[in-house]
C-alpha cells in the first residue's frame, strides 16, 4: 500500500492549524504541523513531507525568508497561507519560489485544489509530459504543435515560448516578473505591458471566447496561471 502523502503546516495560529489538520486528514494526507521557520526546518529533516502550507508571519523568522532558503536546496512545493492578500507579498513571496499563494480567510475546496495542482506539477517535473489536452486545445511541446481541434494555430517563436513556459508549469501562478526573465531575459523585467501584449496574442489564437478566457488566467497585479483541465482539477 503507498504512503499517504506528507502536507507540512507551518503556522503559528493553533485555529488555522487545527482546522487543516482536520481537513487535510479527511482529505487522506499526512499532517506534520510546525509553529516557526526553526520547527519547521526540523520537519523538513525528520518528516521530508510532500508539500509545504507555509504563513508568512512566523514569531522567529519571515517566511519569504524561508522560502527564499529552502528554494536553494530543494524543489518542495510549497503554498503560502496567508492574512496578507495585497499585491506585493503575493508577487515577493510568489518570486521567491513559492508555488501558489491563498489568503486568509479561505475556502477549504480551493486550497484543496491549489495543493492537488502544486503535487500535480512536482510530480510532473520529474518525468516529462510533453502533450498538454484540455478540451479541444491540445499543445504539443516536442513537435511544437499547437491545434484547437483538427485546426492548427500558428504561432510565433516568442508566443510558442511563453506558451511552453505556462505548460512547464501548469496549474501554478507565474509573476510577470517570473514569464518575462524566462522568455525574454532579465533585461526585459519590467516591461509589463510588453507580456499583456503577448498574452492577449495567445488568448486570440487559443481560446474560444478571448474577452472570457478558461485556459490562460490572469492573476490580477501577479501574472498569470495555465488552467489545468478540469478532470486534473478535480482530481
Amino acid at each position: 500500500m503507498a504512503r499517504p502523502l506528507t502536507v507540512l503546516v507551518v503556522d503559528d495560529e493553533p485555529p488555522i492549524r487545527r482546522f487543516l489538520r482536520m481537513s487535510l486528514a479527511a482529505a487522506g494526507y499526512r499532517v506534520v504541523e510546525a509553529v516557526d521557520a526553526a520547527g519547521a526546518r526540523r520537519a523538513l529533516a525528520a518528516d521530508k513531507p510532500d508539500l509545504m502550507i507555509l504563513d508568512l508571519g512566523l514569531p522567529d523568522d519571515s517566511g519569504l525568508d524561508l522560502i527564499g532558503a529552502l528554494r536553494r536546496s530543494t524543489k518542495l512545493p510549497i503554498i503560502v497561507l496567508s492574512a496578507r492578500d495585497d499585491e506585493r507579498s503575493k508577487v515577493e513571496a510568489l518570486d521567491r519560489g513559492a508555488d501558489d499563494y491563498v489568503a486568509k480567510p479561505f475556502g477549504v475546496a480551493e486550497l484543496m485544489a491549489r495543493l492537488r495542482a502544486a503535487l500535480r506539477h512536482a510530480f510532473q517535473a520529474q518525468g516529462e509530459l510533453p502533450v498538454f489536452v484540455s478540451g479541444d486545445l491540445s499543445i504539443d511541446l516536442v513537435r511544437r504543435r499547437v491545434a484547437r481541434g483538427a485546426r492548427e494555430i500558428k504561432l510565433s517563436p516568442k508566443e510558442f515560448a511563453l506558451l511552453s513556459h505556462l505548460v512547464m508549469h501548469a496549474g501554478k501562478v507565474l509573476t510577470h516578473r517570473h514569464l518575462l526573465r524566462a522568455v525574454w531575459g532579465p533585461a526585459q523585467i519590467g516591461e509589463v505591458q510588453y507580456l499583456r501584449v503577448f498574452i492577449r496574442s495567445l488568448r486570440q489564437k487559443l481560446e474560444p471566447d478571448p474577452t472570457r478566457p478558461t485556459h490562460i488566467l490572469t492573476e490580477p497585479g501577479v501574472g498569470y496561471r495555465l488552467q489545468l483541465p478540469p478532470e486534473q482539477r478535480a482530481g
